[in-house]
């Protein structure tokens, strides 16, 4: 199968990116774990380094987006080929999917002792401060946007190894002390769609709904976010006036 080895990569790439995201947020905010009330700085650099290990380990082989918003972000605003586009799709969601069911699996004792339903759901989901759904989607296409325009700037500085890797961690980590107040900080389709999924299907108890009335928000502004980086790419680096 062509390009198996790339959606194979991406698809272990998303699930090691979920375990180390999720299993961030279950540690700070189920009341049993040991590290419960870490707080925001602590997911910050969950999510930060999550991001930079998964970089470091598959960027050369598939670019390492495990994020639908990043591969729309490429495709518009960089080179990754249109034919691999639904590929990559695919292998990020069931990585995703693992992902959160590893993470339920490895936390299902405290997630079933923990008496709060919106903290369980968190650890899976991303839920509004405020709910204001266009204000929300909002939110969250103008921080996808911040983290598609350095990740795209990248390959326009062609930074030393170490020095990309800074930039992403930067890139994750600085947008969740920017923006996870407002709306969580999605930011990536699978990432919030996948495991509000695995949080519907798979036991915990106690759990409550699924809040299936906002899922829609953490996955079109993030393509709407990566979608506009790419295009201001564009015109400022690749279009010829």
């Amino acid at each position: 199968m062509e390009h198996f080895q790339q959606y194979l990569g991406e698809f272990v790439g998303t699930a090691f990116f979920m375990i180390l995201g999720l299993g961030t947020i279950a540690n700070i905010s189920l009341k049993k774990s040991g590290m419960y009330g870490a707080g925001g700085l602590m997911a910050a650099c969950g999510w930060g380094l999550g991001m930079v290990a998964v970089a470091a380990i598959f960027a050369p082989l598939t670019g390492a987006h495990v994020n639908p918003a990043v591969t729309i972000g490429f495709l518009i605003g960089g080179d990754f080929p249109l034919e691999m586009v639904p590929g990559y799709f695919i292998a990020q969601f069931l990585g995703a999917y693992v992902g959160a069911v590893i993470v339920w699996f490895v936390w299902k004792d405290h997630l079933d002792e923990e008496p709060e339903a919106g903290a369980k759901l968190g650890v899976f989901a991303t839920a509004p401060s405020i709910r204001n759904p266009l204000r929300n989607c909002l939110a969250e296409a103008t921080a996808t946007f911040s983290l598609m325009f350095i990740i795209l700037s990248l390959s326009h500085l062609q930074p030393a190894g170490g020095v990309a890797l800074f930039f992403v961690f930067a890139g994750v980590a600085g947008g969740v002390m920017a923006f996870a107040g407002l709306t969580g900080y999605a930011i990536n389709p699978a990432r919030d769609l996948a495991p509000r999924i695995v949080h519907a299907m798979l036991p915990i108890r106690g759990k409550g709904n699924s809040d299936w009335s906002y899922a829609w928000v953490p996955v079109v502004g993030p393509m709407l976010g990566g979608a506009a980086a790419g295009i201001l790419y564009n015109v400022l680096f690749r279009w010829q006036m």
